[in-house]
């Protein structure tokens, strides 16, 4: 059973990753690499990376960081083009926030479908 303190980490954590994609994802080969790197996971939901990497909580993080660089560079946001800096603070709240209510309204629901809907949801609001 995945307990409900690794959980909270991965939510956390979530955070790190999102603002080390702060920047365009324009990159060709850096996408080309990304995917490579989070092709591997893909298959995984909510719960079963939380599950399979439950004592490698760096894993988790590596794994949702990847993720949300795809759905970025997919979406073609450039976070620093299109959050006022003034946002960029509360930005990983709010990507934490709607991750978690992805993976807890459905933790069968695959991890990157989450990710691409917390992607989606916080940055319709700057559209």
């Amino acid at each position: 059973m995945v307990t409900h303190m690794f959980r909270h980490r991965l939510y956390a954590a979530t955070s790190i990753g999102l603002m080390a994609i702060s920047g365009p994802a324009s990159a060709d080969e850096q996408m080309d690499e990304i995917i490579s790197s989070a092709a591997p996971f893909m298959h995984h939901s909510c719960e079963s990376v939380l599950t399979e990497f439950e004592n490698d909580p760096e894993q988790v993080i590596q794994i949702v960081r990847l993720m949300a660089m795809v759905s970025l560079y997919n979406r073609q946001i450039d976070v620093v083009a299109t959050v006022p800096e003034s946002s960029l603070g509360s930005l990983k709240d709010e990507f934490v926030e709607e991750l978690k209510d992805a993976c807890d309204d459905d933790g069968g629901k695959l991890l990157a479908g989450a990710v691409d809907d917390a992607v989606k949801e916080i940055f319709e609001a700057f559209e």
